[in-house]
């Protein structure tokens, strides 16, 4: 395998639009962004592990919470995330830079590994190396790996607002600018739409709590398979944020993607 100088990147901030300042909601008496960054910590592969930022007042929060269990942070533009994702790999000597968004604290660290092993072990062949594209792993499992070199090419020639806002749609909406790889479930399921771990609401909050509660003072470490053993066992849970499964960033987008038809056909699709 490729050693690379890798950074893996954790955005966050505290003007959450659906559930302000969600990512120091407590979890297990701890806010969510440290247990979010705990458990990409727990990744093999993941390098240097940094909480990216905006430059705003309201997020100097993040900034102090970061000082305090020293935890790299860095600080860049409010909206612009193509940039801070950029400048942040920049400042930290990256080669690859990771993409992981802070609303995924339940993400299992070794589907954090094979995205990235995936994407070492072929270098030489992809440029971007994501599990979404289209997506198989229960939503909150969310990996993006991207060549810093290829990183500064979208720096410099991305220029619709979504595609500044969200990093990296201009790497998947130029598949003939951008060689592309993509890391599919294991299992030959798809989870994508059906079970949903990220956090945008209130009924997400409980859900993922609930999960902390039953899961983490037993194994902190605890994997995909010990959530999906525990909704078996105890479905109430997952009843608790079932209105919103199948929903997605997206969706807010859908006249500014020009590939978006395509691009639900592959999220949903089954691999």
């Amino acid at each position: 395998m490729t050693e690379l100088s890798i950074v893996t990147v954790i955005q966050a901030r505290t003007g959450s639009t659906r559930l302000p300042e969600k990512v120091l909601l407590d979890i297990c008496g701890k806010p969510l962004l440290l247990r979010m960054v705990e458990r990409v910590q727990l990744s093999r592969f993941a390098g240097r592990v940094v909480v990216a930022t905006s430059t705003k007042p309201e997020d100097d929060i993040i900034e102090k919470l970061c000082r305090k269990n020293d935890i790299s942070c860095f600080r860049g533009h409010p909206t612009d995330l193509l940039d801070r994702h950029y400048q942040a790999g920049l400042k930290y000597l990256a080669e690859a830079v990771v993409k992981i968004p802070s609303d995924c604290p339940l993400i299992d660290p070794k589907v954090i590994d094979k995205v990235i092993s995936f994407y070492l072990d072929n270098i030489r062949e992809y440029d971007f190396v994501s599990n979404l594209h289209p997506a198989t792993y229960p939503d909150g499992n969310d990996v993006e790996i991207i060549s810093f070199h290829k990183l500064k090419i979208a720096w410099e020639h991305a220029t619709k607002e979504y595609e500044r806002e969200h990093t990296t749609p201009h790497f998947w909406e130029n598949p003939d600018k951008f060689a592309i790889g993509n890391v599919k479930w294991e299992t030959g399921q798809n989870f994508s739409a059906s079970h949903r771990w990220t956090i945008d609401y209130e009924e997400d909050y409980q859900f993922i709590k609930r999960v902390y509660e039953e899961l983490y003072h037993y194994n902190p470490a605890f994997e995909l398979s010990d959530i999906l053993n525990l909704l078996d066992k105890k479905p109430e849970i997952e009843e608790i944020n079932k209105k919103y499964q199948g929903r997605y960033w997206y969706e807010n987008h859908l006249e500014e993607l020009k590939n978006i038809d395509e691009f639900k056909k592959q999220m949903n699709k089954e691999s």
